[in-house]
This record gives C-alpha cells, structure tokens and sequence, in this order.
C-alpha cells in the first residue's frame, strides 16, 4: 500500500489495545477484571521467572567453583551442595513473587510511605534466604552439613548475615527488573491510547468538515435552481433531477474519507453540469477525460469546493464568458489537480472563503505538511487553484 495510506490506515488496529490500556492505567496489576489482569501481568511473571532461574544457575554455579577453588579435594563441605541450594530457590520463589506483587500494589508514592514498606518487602524476603536452605538441607539428609553450619551459634549469626545481605541485593535487581517493565507497559498503553484517541478525533473533525460542506453546496445549488424557476421551469424541473443524482452522490462521497478520483471528477462533472445549465451562454468547461486520469485515490469531495469558487467567483462582477478548466498529472511521489478560470474585474479581490478553508484542513488531517494548497490570480489573466498531495494507488 501506498505510504501515505498506510499512516492513514495504521491505527486501525490499536482500538483493542487502547481499550486494555484504560484498565492498565492503575498498573498492570490493578485492573478491573480477571482476564486483564492475566493479560497485563503475564510478561511481568516470565521475566521474573527467567530471572529467578538465572540466579539460581549463577549462584549454583558460583559456590561450586568457590568450593572447589577452596577445597580442591571436596572434603570440608564449605557450602551446601546443588541440589540443596536449588531446592532453597524453589522455596524462595514464590515468597519473591508475593513480595514483588506486593511492592508493585505498593507502588512509591508518595515516599515517606512507600519507602519503609518496600524496605520491609525486601528484608522480610531476603531474612527467609538462611531458613529456606537449612530446610532444604534438613530434606536431603544424606548429605553431609557443611562446615560453617555446624560452628555454634555465632557461625549461623554470621551465615544468616550474608545470606540476607546476598539475596537483599537480589531482590533489589528483581524489583528494579519488574518496575522498569511496569513502566514500559504503562507508556506502551498510554502511547497505544494516545493514537486511538488521535485517530477518533480526526475522524470527528473529518466528519464535521463534511457536514459543514454539504450543507453550503446544498445552498448554492437550491439557489441556482430558484433562479430558473421563474423564466424556465422546464430547465428547473430538469435541474432539480439533477440535483437528487447529485445528492445521491454527495451523500455517498460524504460518508467516506476516500474516493477514486474518477469518482470524483464524476461528481464535479455532475455538479459543473447543473451550473452550465443556468449559465448556458456564460459557462464554458474543459474537462480530462476518464481515460487520462490516473488510477488513484484521493480525500472524497476535495475538488468541489475549487470548481464552486471557479464558478463563483468567474462569472462575478462581469457579463463575460468564463471557461472553467480542470488538469490532472501524477508522478511517483506527487499528484497535481489544477482548476483554472477566466475572471473579469479584479482577480485579486477574491479571498479564501469557507470552501479553501475547509479544503484547507482537510488536507492537513490527511495528509500534515506534505500537501499543499496554492489558490490565486495568474499572469494569464486567470484565477489559479492548484492542489498537491501523494498519490495514494490503493484505497483504504
């Protein structure tokens, strides 16, 4: 799909996200319903389990090659053996996820509260490091104690000291692992609302923008039928056929953001054609054949307003022939509509009206700065009305 479609077109799938981010709005874990909540504090549990698995490998793994590198022999047992000190992991791992569970409901505001409970979190977990593996020991009784175990009281003062301040820092590293994650998910939610948000509100303002054309081409056309009522009811009654296809038109083109842009030189042709009815001998029309234009598609009713200026404003102030043109040329990256009138009097008295100011805004919903709309008299004699965006080859 084209580029510029596509940025239109992203957004569509961020409505289920944005809704999930109203509930994740509190934190991941303090959402309305079960099933949010699963969904937004799954990634949490998996990293803290890969984490968990990894300090249990680091620390098996480190004692070994610290046991070994003291007592080449394995003979005076320094530290509990694998299994023992895996099975401790095992014990301590759903203590770790309660306490993180806890200090994320906790959460750190304000911190003259928070502090001293994540404190408390964190010293009741690592306190129960030492207990947890002389359980564990006292289940695989087959292995011998370790050395430092069996030193009297003193000794166990000692190894519960290390052993709170080792996975202290433990749990601080796991804390700090789920805090940064909570936080990357509450920035993700909140960008994934801010974009649903955006788009919704474009959609609005699209919509009002469309609402507030319809009802002023509606108006000028009721007024040009009115015109011929009293002196040629035949070409009223005919005009007013015309009007109901146009309607027809104007209210199908209305309810969507894009149309081809046949479709749309379809609709102004329609349009140019009730306007040279009331002015058959004033109004002259150059228009491009379907053939040549290009198959692409373009913001729906965005030539309307600049063919309605061209009448407008090149049959006021004189009693002249207007020809009103129309060109089309595309390349790869830009696509180029001109609509070009004869003018009498002085071109430059014409102003940007409610059509160009809606065309306007239009385009910079779309399509932000790279569109652009240039209207003004030309060397020619001639008012010129140029309009250039991306060509989107695809339509939404």
């Amino acid at each position: 799909m084209n580029t510029v479609s596509g940025e239109r077109l992203r957004y569509a799938w961020t409505a289920p996200a944005a809704a999930r981010s109203a509930d994740a709005a509190n934190g991941p874990l303090s959402t309305d319903t079960p099933s949010g909540t699963r969904a937004a504090s799954w990634p949490l549990w998996v990293v803290l389990t890969l984490f968990w698995i990894y300090v249990t490998l680091s620390n098996v793994l480190y004692t070994r090659s610290l046991s070994l590198a003291l007592d080449p022999h394995d003979v005076n047992h320094y530290f509990s053996d694998w299994d023992v000190r895996v099975l401790q992991h095992l014990f301590l791992y759903p203590i770790l996820v309660g306490a993180i569970w806890a200090s994320l409901r906790v959460g750190w505001k304000p911190l003259w509260r928070a502090v001293p409970l994540q404190l408390l979190l964190a010293i009741a977990f690592a306190s129960l490091a030492m207990p947890s593996i002389r359980i564990a020991g006292e289940l695989f009784a087959t292995h011998e104690p370790p050395d430092n175990v069996m030193s009297g009281h003193k000794g166990i003062l000692n190894d519960w000291i290390a052993s709170t301040t080792s996975f202290l820092l433990t749990y601080g590293f796991a804390l700090a692992l789920t805090t940064g994650l909570q936080l990357y998910q509450r920035y993700r939610d909140s960008e994934l609302k801010l974009t649903t948000l955006e788009r919704a509100w474009c959609g609005a303002r699209l919509e009002a923008l469309r609402m507030q054309l319809s009802p002023h081409t509606l108006f000028n056309l009721l007024h040009a039928i009115r015109g011929q009522i009293g002196w040629d009811p035949t070409a009223a009654q005919s005009m007013i056929v015309q009007l109901g296809d146009l309607l027809r038109r104007l209210l199908d083109a209305g309810g969507r953001d894009f149309c081809r842009l046949t479709e749309e030189m379809q609709f102004v042709h329609l349009y140019l054609e009730l306007q040279q009815q009331r002015f058959a001998d004033r109004l002259r029309l150059a228009l491009p054949e379907a053939a040549q234009m290009p198959a692409v598609w373009v913001p729906s009713l965005i030539l309307q307003p600049l063919v309605e200026n061209a009448v407008v404003h090149g049959l006021a102030g004189h009693t002249g022939v207007v020809t009103i043109c129309i060109e089309v040329s595309s390349t790869a990256d830009c696509l180029v509509l001109t609509v070009r009138n004869t003018t009498g009097g002085n071109p430059s008295e014409h102003c940007d009206g409610i059509g160009l100011r809606n065309v306007r805004e239009r385009l910079a919903v779309h399509f932000g700065e790279q569109a652009q709309l240039q209207s003004g008299p030309s060397a020619t004699h001639e008012w010129l009305t140029t309009l250039r965006m991306p060509p989107i080859h695809e339509g939404p």
